[in-house]
Protein backbone atom coordinates (compact mmCIF):
# COMPACT_ATOMS: atom_id res chain seq x y z
CA UNK A 1 0.00 0.00 0.00
CA UNK A 2 1.20 3.75 -0.75
CA UNK A 3 1.35 5.96 2.97
CA UNK A 4 0.14 9.33 1.56
CA UNK A 5 1.77 12.46 2.89
CA UNK A 6 -0.81 15.31 4.53
CA UNK A 7 -0.78 17.42 1.30
CA UNK A 8 -1.61 14.48 -0.91
CA UNK A 9 -4.67 13.31 1.38
CA UNK A 10 -5.41 17.06 1.56
CA UNK A 11 -5.53 17.01 -2.15
CA UNK A 12 -7.23 13.62 -2.57
CA UNK A 13 -10.06 14.54 -0.40
CA UNK A 14 -10.72 18.11 -1.95
CA UNK A 15 -11.27 15.83 -5.47
CA UNK A 16 -13.16 13.89 -3.90
CA UNK A 17 -15.07 16.24 -2.02
CA UNK A 18 -15.65 18.56 -6.01
CA UNK A 19 -16.09 15.06 -7.87
CA UNK A 20 -14.92 13.64 -10.56
CA UNK A 21 -13.67 15.49 -13.49
CA UNK A 22 -12.11 18.60 -11.85
CA UNK A 23 -8.95 20.42 -12.00
CA UNK A 24 -6.71 22.79 -10.35
CA UNK A 25 -8.12 25.98 -9.46
CA UNK A 26 -11.19 24.21 -7.72
CA UNK A 27 -8.72 21.87 -5.94
CA UNK A 28 -7.03 24.99 -4.65
CA UNK A 29 -9.85 26.58 -3.33
CA UNK A 30 -11.28 23.83 -1.95
CA UNK A 31 -8.28 22.90 0.45
CA UNK A 32 -8.19 26.90 1.20
CA UNK A 33 -11.88 27.07 2.37
CA UNK A 34 -11.86 24.02 4.51
CA UNK A 35 -8.59 23.97 5.92
CA UNK A 36 -8.06 27.67 6.16
CA UNK A 37 -4.45 27.52 4.58
CA UNK A 38 -3.44 29.66 1.61
CA UNK A 39 -2.17 26.78 -1.07
CA UNK A 40 0.30 26.82 -4.06
CA UNK A 41 -1.51 26.72 -6.72
CA UNK A 42 1.75 24.84 -8.44
CA UNK A 43 2.24 22.95 -5.20
CA UNK A 44 -1.48 21.05 -6.01
CA UNK A 45 -0.29 20.69 -10.16
CA UNK A 46 3.00 19.30 -9.37
CA UNK A 47 1.12 16.91 -6.37
CA UNK A 48 -0.96 16.02 -8.83
CA UNK A 49 1.49 15.04 -11.47
CA UNK A 50 3.18 12.73 -9.07
CA UNK A 51 0.03 11.28 -7.91
CA UNK A 52 -0.96 10.70 -11.15
CA UNK A 53 2.48 9.15 -11.42
CA UNK A 54 1.80 6.44 -9.02
CA UNK A 55 -1.52 5.37 -10.01
CA UNK A 56 -3.26 7.44 -7.22
CA UNK A 57 -5.46 9.56 -10.20
CA UNK A 58 -6.45 9.81 -13.32
CA UNK A 59 -6.54 12.96 -15.86
CA UNK A 60 -7.76 13.63 -19.38
CA UNK A 61 -8.13 16.87 -21.37
CA UNK A 62 -11.50 18.70 -21.36
CA UNK A 63 -13.37 20.56 -24.12
CA UNK A 64 -12.36 23.16 -24.68
CA UNK A 65 -14.34 26.43 -22.99
CA UNK A 66 -15.59 29.34 -24.49
CA UNK A 67 -15.11 31.70 -20.97
CA UNK A 68 -11.64 30.50 -21.00
CA UNK A 69 -10.97 31.44 -25.22
CA UNK A 70 -11.28 27.94 -25.88
CA UNK A 71 -8.34 26.04 -23.45
CA UNK A 72 -9.11 22.84 -22.34
CA UNK A 73 -8.63 21.96 -18.34
CA UNK A 74 -6.33 18.90 -17.51
CA UNK A 75 -9.32 17.57 -15.01
CA UNK A 76 -8.67 14.76 -12.55
CA UNK A 77 -10.00 11.85 -11.17
CA UNK A 78 -9.22 9.81 -7.73
CA UNK A 79 -8.98 6.19 -9.06
CA UNK A 80 -9.27 3.15 -7.14
CA UNK A 81 -5.95 2.93 -6.22
CA UNK A 82 -5.89 6.54 -5.24
CA UNK A 83 -9.14 5.83 -2.98
CA UNK A 84 -7.84 3.17 -1.11
CA UNK A 85 -4.80 4.33 -0.25
CA UNK A 86 -6.81 7.36 0.95
CA UNK A 87 -8.71 4.67 3.06
CA UNK A 88 -5.74 3.09 4.67
CA UNK A 89 -4.01 6.75 5.30
CA UNK A 90 -7.56 7.16 7.64
CA UNK A 91 -7.09 3.81 9.06
CA UNK A 92 -3.70 4.32 9.92
CA UNK A 93 -4.51 7.87 11.73
CA UNK A 94 -7.81 6.20 13.48
CA UNK A 95 -5.66 3.60 15.12
CA UNK A 96 -2.79 6.37 16.22
CA UNK A 97 -5.14 9.10 17.74
CA UNK A 98 -7.30 6.62 19.71
CA UNK A 99 -6.78 7.25 23.22
CA UNK A 100 -4.62 10.16 22.55
CA UNK A 101 -7.55 12.75 23.70
CA UNK A 102 -7.79 12.33 27.09
CA UNK A 103 -3.77 12.75 27.18
CA UNK A 104 -3.93 15.89 25.38
CA UNK A 105 -5.78 17.87 27.48
CA UNK A 106 -3.36 18.33 29.96
CA UNK A 107 -0.66 19.25 28.26
CA UNK A 108 0.69 23.02 27.48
Amino acid sequence: MYNLGEFEQLVLLAIVHLGDNTYGVPIVEEIERRTGRATSPAAVYVTLRRMEQKGLVSSQMSEPTPERGGKARRCVRVTRTGLNALRGAREAMDQMWKGVDPKLRGIR
